[in-house]
Formats: structure tokens, sequence, C-alpha cells
């Protein structure tokens, strides 16, 4: 098992979330190849976003409904700070995870979250579990404990 799916299986026992994890038999780099593998619909799919703070230099994660795109002047809104490209680098740096395989939690620092509303329409979403070829569902409710994220607007 890989150090990224290790953290995540970690921060998910640790809550006391029970969620199921799967190896998917092809990579789910985009939200529609994990629709796929995982049975959904495309927008319960949880994509974490990753932006660069252009202030602090820190990452800000957004996690989007799989159909929807994040706008990046109303997400530097929400985020009270304009917001750049984070490359590979910063995420792998503060996340712990490379980029097609980012999770929403096990992240080696505290990120700021902010999450969809979209993705609350649903009983069950899918997430990256670290790598490109783990995901694994949970509840909306539990994602916004899980991450302490804040539900906002952000999507264009």
């Amino acid at each position: 098992m890989s150090k990224s799916l290790k953290r995540v299986t970690k921060a998910l026992a640790d809550a006391g979330i029970d969620a199921q994890i799967v190896e998917t038999t092809d990579q789910t780099r985009t939200a529609e190849q994990a629709a796929a593998q995982a049975g959904c619909v495309v927008d319960q799919i949880a994509k974490s976003i990753i932006f660069k703070g252009e202030d602090s230099n820190l990452a800000v994660l957004f996690i989007t409904a799989g159909g929807n795109q994040v706008d990046a002047a109303k997400a530097s809104t929400v985020a009270g700070e304009v917001l750049g490209k984070a490359d590979a680098d910063l995420i792998r740096t503060q996340t712990g995870f490379a980029i097609g395989g980012v999770s929403p939690v096990g992240h080696l620092n505290s990120i700021r979250t902010f999450i969809d509303p979209r993705l609350t329409e649903f009983d069950v979403i899918w997430a990256a579990a670290g790598t490109p070829r783990h995901i694994f569902s949970l509840a909306p409710s539990d994602l916004i404990t899980l991450t302490n994220g804040q539900l906002a607007d952000f999507t264009g």
C-alpha cells in the first residue's frame, strides 16, 4: 500500500468513517473515469482542485462536483486572496499527494478547504484516495466534517 493511500485510510479510520476504498481497474485521473469506475453520475465525484494563494503561498483546496468547473475569480473571492496555479511541487509538498490522486483527506499539512454545495445533493459521493487508481465513498456531511470545509459558491 502506498504512503498516500495509507494516510487516507488512516484519516478515515481516525475519524470513525467506514468508507469503502476501491482499487479501480483503470486510472481515475478524470471525473468521468472515476464515475465510470464507481458506477455513479459524474457529479457524485468530489474533484480536489488545488490553487496557490498568491499572498500566503499556501495551497487552497476546492472540492467540486465532477461536472463543475472552478471559476478562478469566484474562488479568489471566497478564499479572500488572489489565487494562482499551484505547481506539482507545491501540491506534493503541502498535501503529500501527486496531481491526479489528490485526496480531500490525509494531507501532510492543514489546508483551507471550500466545498461545492452541489455535492450535498447526493447521499454518497466518491473522491480520490491518494492514488490515480484508488477512490473512496462517503457521505457529503462526512466530507465537510473531515475537511473542516466551508460550503461556498465558486463554480462557473
